[in-house]
């Protein structure tokens, strides 16, 4: 998948490698803004309370 994506891309060798930095910091943010906040509320999260002696 890696290699066809490479072949895909157009331009020379570091005109692709910001191209996939570019594209792999799109991906981390649709996950950090949308996908990791809905995942989020489908986890229930447990009341944890500490008791003191």
């Amino acid at each position: 998948m890696y290699g066809a994506l490479w072949r895909v891309l157009p331009g020379p060798v570091w005109v692709r490698i910001v191209e996939v930095l570019f594209l792999v910091a799109i991906v981390l943010a649709v996950l950090d803004l949308w996908v990791f906040p809905w995942v989020q509320e489908l986890i229930p999260t447990p009341d944890v309370t500490v008791g003191h002696r």
